[in-house]
């Protein structure tokens, strides 16, 4: 099923706009900045987050310059937050694409990140809505904790599912939950729908990255990185956790260890992964994405305009079986 085609069909119009106003904002004529965001503008993306933002603004009202500028700066922040988390991973590609720092380098990814994390307050501030700027603002702040926390958790010994929680409720359940919820607030609905919106956010960030890291125990050019890549970084995520303690292979914790220490080798992530899947990681994983799709389908079922049914349950679908 085509769900994508499902997902924009609503919203075609807004997300035309959407996407000639951010090529707009990543637009120099020449010199090193000007390569370096055509280099950016030449990812592209399925632009699911102001997908979100704009399902919901046309849930609670209609999609105005004001959701469009929320939106901007939404993506403005997400992509600057990128282009800084490529140089503190040292990683050499982006969604199969070379990424800003091995282009070029780390003081020209930083650069260009904090010139375009500008250009996301710019943009946010002309939606002259103040809650929407501190909620923009707030937002910064989670994804920075959100990636301290996951380099502390690297050191910590600990390995358990809570501490895999909070750091992607931080990194990725929080960047959803705030589509949603600037998306219901740019078109002046309630607090309490506000808070509804959020919620289905969140829920849908969470099945997000749960499948995003099981792409980790896979090849794919596509995904644009390694199998293992994750454990090459230092990071353990929920299948290799689960599979790690509910097992007593005394071998494996020695290899996750290894994994946190930074010493881990290829032929040794590779035993890593193949005792992740056949100890039933994937399946706990997929199972957890369906236990946060069946809450996520509660609001579609009950807070969602009979018109954009179809368009929120492809959205839930999409996140949860895409490959990319």
């Amino acid at each position: 099923m085509d769900y994508l085609s499902i997902i924009k069909r609503p919203i075609e119009k807004e997300l035309n706009n959407f996407s000639e106003l951010f090529n707009n904002c990543l637009s120099e004529e020449e010199g090193l900045l000007g390569d370096v965001l055509s280099h950016i503008r030449q990812r592209g993306g399925k632009r699911m987050r102001p997908i979100l933002m704009f399902l919901t603004a046309n849930n609670y009202g209609q999609v105005s310059d004001v959701t469009q500028n929320a939106a901007l700066g939404l993506e403005l922040l997400h992509t600057a937050s990128l282009v800084h988390d490529d140089v503190v991973d040292e990683s050499n590609e982006r969604r199969g694409q070379a990424s800003v720092n091995a282009s070029y380098n780390n003081k020209v990814a930083v650069l260009v990140g904090d010139y375009i994390l500008s250009t996301a307050l710019l943009r946010v501030a002309l939606s002259n809505n103040k809650r929407i700027v501190q909620s923009l603002a707030e937002l910064g702040r989670i994804l920075a904790a959100g990636e301290i926390l996951q380099l502390s958790n690297i050191s910590n010994q600990e390995i358990s599912e809570e501490s895999y929680y909070q750091v992607i409720e931080k990194k990725t359940a929080s960047l959803f939950e705030a589509c949603s919820a600037l998306g219901a607030i740019s078109v002046g609905a309630s607090d309490e729908d506000i808070e509804m919106a959020k919620k289905f956010g969140h829920r849908i960030g969470m099945i997000f990255q749960i499948r995003d890291d099981i792409f980790d125990y896979y090849d794919s050019k596509e995904i644009g990185k390694p199998t293992g890549n994750d454990m090459t970084e230092g990071k353990l995520t929920l299948p290799v956790i689960y599979a790690l303690t509910n097992s007593n292979y005394e071998s494996m914790q020695t290899l996750a260890k290894k994994v946190k220490a930074g010493t881990i080798n290829s032929d040794e992530i590779a035993v890593l992964v193949e005792f992740t899947k056949q100890s039933g990681g994937i399946e706990y994983a997929e199972r957890k994405m369906e236990e946060f799709a069946k809450e996520a389908q509660k609001y579609v079922d009950e807070c969602v305009k009979p018109e954009l049914k179809d368009a929120f349950k492809a959205y839930l679908e999409y996140v949860i079986q895409r490959n990319i």
